[in-house]
């Protein structure tokens, strides 16, 4: 078994990250910061349970076709993108503000492209893995060619492509167990019958962006277990946003640790949503976190994706 394709999950898994304009604020987990807590909601004394939401997260498919949306709109995404030495110091960073024009002969043109630092190699590829990963999946998904199932396919010659398949499973069907992913497949089944019982549960009524009804129901690590069966759970926290009216995810936040004799990775990632028209978009991704394995340098990083200006072709 060699050590990158498993990197490679690992990675493309961790995508998201933490909001501000400028660097972002490194290792402080922050659920969506546009939710403001409106009250607890008792859920024995509620319609609503905890099997309703959980049927909905596993369920789920909007969360996923809202990237598949983006390709039919002109958009301007801005992305970030920061690397930090040993002691947590940047060293490197990559600025690109991109138009996507849904028709043309330019589909993708490049308004501000900046890179600082210590970002690729002497042949021209990134010095990270978790460089190559973020171009990956946003690069791809604002280029002319990018298809319905472009986060997903395998490409031909894509010795990682069976990973990268998985990876979909990881960002957007989080629960689910993930078959092939050596040492740390089942422990994202946190809604088994045998995981369910070291996890609390609770969902409170909230606003998101200042008008949009939602329940925020949060599912996080039990803080009375011993430290040795907390180190033995990947997902710490996941937190989802339901859109009240309709029951859709706006947003998703997950904070993973692990450490084995294989790898080690501190992982927090928010994906954030809203609608252009009634269709749900993509609107702000962000991610900080830290992974390593043997033999290779470790890897600090993040990342802050924001998408804005949707217009549909007239």
């Amino acid at each position: 078994m060699t050590f990158k394709p498993v990197l490679f999950l690992v990675v493309l898994f961790l995508l998201a990250f933490k909001s501000d304009a400028q660097e972002i604020d490194r290792f402080n987990p922050d659920t969506i910061k546009t939710i403001q807590l409106d009250s607890v909601v008792n859920i024995r004394a509620s319609r609503l349970n905890v099997e309703t939401f959980i049927r909905a997260i596993v369920s789920d498919t909007s969360f996923y076709q809202a990237f598949r949306n983006m390709k039919k709109y002109n958009f301007i995404a801005e992305n970030r993108v920061y690397t930090y030495d040993k002691h947590d110091q940047v060293n490197g960073s990559i600025f690109r503000k991109i138009k996507h024009n849904n028709s043309g002969p330019e589909r993708l043109q490049y308004l501000i492209k900046q890179d600082t630092g210590k970002v690729f190699k002497k042949n021209g590829k990134y010095q990270l893995y978790t460089l190559e990963m973020f171009d990956y999946i946003f690069m791809n998904a604002y280029k002319s060619e990018y298809s319905d199932d472009a986060f997903a396919t395998k490409a031909p010659n894509d010795k990682n492509g069976s990973y990268k398949d998985k990876l979909k499973t990881l960002i957007f069907s989080p629960g689910k167990p993930v078959a092939g992913l050596p040492f740390i497949g089942s422990k994202t089944e946190i809604f088994s019958a045998n995981m369910r019982q070291y996890y609390d549960y609770s969902f409170y009524s909230a606003t998101y962006l200042d008008s949009i009804p939602v329940y925020r129901f949060k599912v996080v690590v039990k803080p009375d277990l011993s430290e040795w069966t907390k180190d033995g759970l990947m997902i710490k926290e996941l937190t989802t946003i339901f859109d009240k009216r309709n029951f859709e995810i706006l947003g998703r936040f997950v904070d993973m640790k692990y450490s084995n004799l294989l790898f080690d990775f501190d992982v927090q990632m928010n994906i954030e949503m809203s609608y252009s028209n009634a269709v749900k978009l993509p609107t702000k991704i962000t991610y900080q976190g830290n992974w390593n394995v043997p033999l290779k340098k470790e890897e600090r990083a993040s990342f802050l994706i924001v998408h804005k200006d949707y217009t549909l072709e007239k």
